[in-house]
C-alpha cells in the first residue's frame, strides 16, 4: 500500500505553484453553460404567482382563466386555500407556457383572495415583537466582579442588516422526464450528488432514478444546497407537460426569499484594568432570519475574555427565511465583538493593533499565529505611519482612518468519493460528484492527480458537475478543497502503484525504486533507465488502469482551523458621509495550498464581498406593508469595480502551516471586513457608525451625534 501524504517541499512538482483555472478559457469566451444557458428541444418556461403580502390566509384561488389560454401546458397549484402564507412572494401557483410572456399573462389570469394577517419585519425593535425567544445565560467566571473592579468600561450598540446572497444566476432548474419515471435536472446548485435524493423524495421515485448536472454555478454562497420547492414543482410541470421545463426564480423573489444572512443586534458593555488587559464582557443580542428566528452569533468571537456573560433573542419574523451565507454568524459575531474591543482600546486610550497584541494570548490556540499574521499586515499596509487616535484626522472634510479584525474558521474536508482512469494513450481522467462554483474546484483536482504523476494539470480531464459521477459533498463550510484533493491524492497513489508496478519488469527494477519525474518515470540514481510517460503507458496495451479514492481515508492529508486578521484603510467624506476604501489588506493561513494563485483569488473575493456588505448591501423592508422595497439589481446595492480600492493578499505558507494539509479558504477571509472596515470609518471620523452596511445616512447621522465632523 502506499504512503498516503502530500510530497515534500521540494518534490511538489505542480502543488503550490501559480496555476491559472482550467475552466478560465470557456468563461471568458461565453462557451460555459450554465443552467440559465440550457435550452432543450420543447422546452416550456415556467413562472410562478407569488403572494403579495407578508402574512396571509389563503382564501379561495381560481386558476380557470390560465388554463384555458392559449399556449399554457400546466398549473399547479403549489399552496390550496387554508394556507397560511408566513413572508411576501411565498409560492402560490406555477404555470408552464411556450413563452415566457404567456406564463406571465397567465399569472395575471389567476385569481387569488386572501385573508390579510398582522405581520412584523422590524427586527431591530425587539421590544415590539410579537414573540422573542430568549436563549439561556451564558455565565463563565464573575463579570459582575470585572467590571466593578475596571479601570475601564465601554458601552455601545451595533447592528448589521439581513442581507440577501445576490447570485448573479438566480435558483433554478431545467427538468426533462425521460419517461414517467426517470428525470434529469440542470440545477444550479452547490450539492450536485445530494440533490438527487432530494427530488425523489419529493416526487416519490427511487433516487437512482434522478439523474443532477451542473457543469458551472453563477453564485451559490451557501443559498444553493436545496431542490427547493421550485425545483421539485419544475419537475412536476414538466411531467404534467411531457416536456422539458425551465423555471428561474425572478429577481426579486431572488432577493426576497432565496436566502438571507441573518441581521444581528447588540448591546455590549467591555471592561479593561489600567494596563490595557482585557478582563471583562457584557453583551445581549438579538436577530432575525425570518420566520424561525435566528441562533446566537459566537460572541465574543475568537477571546476567550474570562469573564464574561451573553444571552441571544431571536425574534420571528415575516421575511424570507434565512440560509447559509458564507461563515454563517461569523461576519455578524466578528464585527460586533471587534467593534466593542475597538472602542475599549479607545476609552484605555491605545493603539487598537498594540491593544490586540497585548491581549492576543486570549484567543486561544492560534495567537502566534494571529500575533505573526497582525505584524505582516501591519507592515503591509503602514500601520504605524497612518494610525492616529480618534478625532485627529487632521484638518478638511475627507478624513483617514484605520481599522483591523481578526477571524476564524474550520475547513475541514468533507466526505468525497472519485474515481481515476489511466488510459493506454496516456491520458488521464478523474471522475467526481463535485461542483466547481467558480473557486476553482477543477484546477485544485488537476494538480494533485498531475503532481502525483509529473504531468501538467492541461494533462488531467476531470469530469465533475454530474451525479452519476462517484458521490462528492456539497460544497459548503469550506470543506471542498479539503475533500477533493485528498480523495484525488489517495486515488493517484493507488494507480501510481500499479502502473509502476506494471512497468518495473520493463526497466528492470522494483517498483518501490521508480519515480516520476517531469512525465519521465526513471529508476532512482540510474536516469539512463527511463520511459517517458506515454512509453510507460503504452504497455497498458488494451487495458486501462483504474482506482478510486476516498475522504476520509489513511493518512492525514487534511485539517481543520485556520487564523487570518484582515487591515483596513478608508477615507470618509463628512460632507457627504461617502466611505471609501482606500486599501484591504488580508493575511491568511490555510494549510498546505494547492494552487496560490485560486488562494489568492479566493481571498480577493472574499474582500471585494466583504467590502459590499460593509457599504451597501441590505435587505430594506417596509414595516407598514412587510414587503421588500429593493427587490432588484438597480437598488440592492453592489460596489463596482472602482468602490473596492487596492486589494493585498499574503499567504501564509511553508514550516508550521504545509504539514497541516488542506484545509478551506473560501469562508474565512469574507468573515473579517465588516469589523475592520467599520473600525477604520471609527478611526477617521472620531464616532462609532453602529449599523452594517455604513451608508452615508448612517455616517452623517453618527457625526451628527457625535459631535465631530
Amino acid at each position: 500500500m502506499p504512503e498516503y501524504n502530500w510530497p515534500e517541499a521540494e518534490k511538489r512538482s505542480r502543488i503550490g505553484n501559480r496555476k491559472t483555472r482550467l475552466d478560465g478559457p470557456v468563461k471568458v469566451t461565453g462557451k460555459a453553460e450554465y443552467t440559465y444557458d440550457v435550452k432543450l428541444y420543447g422546452m416550456l418556461y415556467a413562472k410562478m404567482l407569488t403572494c403579495p403580502h407578508a402574512h396571509a390566509k389563503i382564501v379561495s384561488i381560481d386558476i380557470s382563466q390560465a388554463e384555458a389560454m392559449e399556449g399554457v401546458k400546466a398549473i399547479r397549484m403549489i399552496q390550496e386555500p387554508g394556507a397560511e402564507i408566513q413572508w411576501a412572494d411565498d409560492e402560490i401557483v406555477a404555470v408552464a407556457a411556450e413563452t415566457e410572456d404567456i406564463a406571465r399573462d397567465a399569472l395575471k389570469a389567476i385569481k387569488v383572495e386572501y385573508e390579510v394577517l398582522d405581520h412584523f419585519v422590524d427586527d431591530e425593535n425587539k421590544d415590539a415583537a410579537p414573540v422573542v425567544n430568549p436563549a439561556q445565560e451564558e455565565v463563565t467566571g464573575d463579570p459582575d466582579a470585572a467590571f466593578a473592579n475596571a479601570a475601564f468600561v465601554s458601552e455601545g450598540f451595533y447592528g448589521a442588516r439581513v442581507i440577501a446572497h445576490a447570485c448573479l444566476e438566480s435558483h433554478g432548474d431545467v427538468a426533462v422526464w425521460d419517461d414517467d419515471e426517470h428525470l434529469t435536472v440542470f440545477a444550479s446548485t452547490q450539492a450536485v450528488s445530494s440533490l438527487p435524493g432530494q427530488f425523489a423524495d419529493g416526487l416519490g421515485i427511487p433516487a437512482a432514478n434522478v439523474r443532477v448536472i451542473c457543469q458551472h454555478v453563477g453564485g451559490g454562497f451557501g443559498s444553493k444546497f436545496s431542490a427547493d420547492r421550485w425545483g421539485i414543482e419544475c419537475a412536476r410541470l414538466a411531467k404534467i407537460a411531457g416536456r422539458p421545463v425551465k423555471l428561474m426564480l425572478e429577481r426579486d423573489a431572488e432577493i426576497h426569499v432565496a436566502g438571507g444572512r441573518p441581521s444581528s443586534y447588540a448591546k455590549i458593555k467591555t471592561a479593561a484594568d489600567k494596563d490595557g488587559n482585557i478582563v471583562g464582557w457584557a453583551s445581549e443580542s438579538w436577530g432575525t432570519g425570518g420566520p424561525a428566528g435566528t441562533g446566537s452569533p459566537p460572541v465574543p468571537y475568537v477571546w476567550q475574555i474570562p469573564n464574561r456573560r451573553h444571552q441571544h433573542s431571536s425574534i420571528p419574523t415575516n421575511i424570507g427565511p434565512s440560509r447559509a451565507w458564507r461563515a454563517p454568524n461569523h461576519p455578524q459575531a466578528c464585527f460586533l465583538t471587534m467593534s466593542a474591543l475597538e472602542d475599549l482600546a479607545a476609552k484605555v486610550g491605545m493603539d487598537p493593533l498594540d491593544f490586540v497584541l497585548k491581549n492576543i494570548a486570549l484567543t486561544g490556540t492560534r495567537s502566534q499565529n494571529y500575533a505573526d499574521e497582525l505584524k505582516i499586515g501591519a507592515d503591509l499596509i503602514g500601520w504605524k505611519h497612518h494610525w492616529h487616535p480618534r478625532g485627529q484626522a487632521g484638518d478638511g472634510p475627507v478624513k483617514r482612518g484605520l481599522g483591523l479584525a481578526l477571524h476564524t474558521w474550520g475547513g475541514r474536508g468533507h466526505q468525497s468519493n472519485c474515481e481515476l482512469v489511466i488510459h493506454a494513450d496516456s491520458s488521464v481522467e478523474i471522475k467526481l460528484g463535485s461542483q466547481d462554483l467558480g473557486t476553482g474546484t477543477r484546477t485544485v483536482i488537476a494538480l494533485v492527480v498531475a503532481d502525483t504523476f509529473g504531468l501538467t494539470a492541461d494533462d488531467i480531464t476531470v469530469r465533475i458537475g454530474d451525479s452519476r459521477y462517484p458521490a462528492s459533498g456539497a460544497s459548503g463550510g469550506s470543506t471542498t478543497v479539503g475533500g477533493v484533493s485528498s480523495a484525488a491524492r489517495r486515488a493517484s497513489l493507488v494507480a501510481l502503484e500499479q502502473l509502476l508496478g506494471r512497468i518495473a519488469p520493463e526497466l528492470e527494477a522494483k517498483p518501490e525504486d521508480l519515480e516520476v519525474i517531469n512525465s519521465t518515470i526513471r529508476v532512482k540514481g540510474d536516469h539512463s533507465k527511463s520511459l517517458s510517460w506515454k512509453e510507460a503507458t503504452a504497455l497498458l496495451g488494451v487495458s486501462t488502469i483504474t482506482a478510486t479514492g476516498q475522504h476520509p481515508g489513511p493518512g492525514r492529508l487534511d485539517d481543520s482551523g485556520v487564523a487570518g486578521i484582515q487591515m483596513a484603510d478608508v477615507s470618509v467624506d463628512t460632507e457627504t458621509g461617502v466611505v471609501s476604501i482606500n486599501k484591504m489588506v488580508a493575511v491568511q493561513d490555510c494549510g498546505l495550498i494547492i494552487d496560490l494563485m485560486t488562494a489568492e483569488s479566493q481571498v480577493h473575493g472574499a474582500l471585494i464581498m466583504g467590502i459590499a456588505y460593509s457599504l451597501a448591501e441590505e435587505r430594506v423592508m417596509d414595516p407598514v406593508t412587510g414587503t421588500l422595497l429593493n427587490g432588484d439589481m438597480e437598488f440592492y446595492k453592489l460596489p463596482g469595480i472602482g468602490d473596492v480600492g487596492e486589494l493585498v493578499v499574503h499567504m501564509m505558507t511553508g514550516p508550521g502551516y504545509d504539514e497541516r494539509g488542506v484545509i478551506g479558504l473560501g469562508e474565512p477571509p469574507v468573515v473579517s471586513p465588516g469589523a475592520a472596515i467599520s473600525n477604520a470609518v471609527a478611526n477617521a471620523i472620531g464616532v462609532r457608525v453602529p449599523y452594517l452596511p455604513l451608508t452615508p445616512d448612517r455616517v452623517l447621522e453618527a457625526l451628527g451625534k457625535g459631535g465631530a465632523a
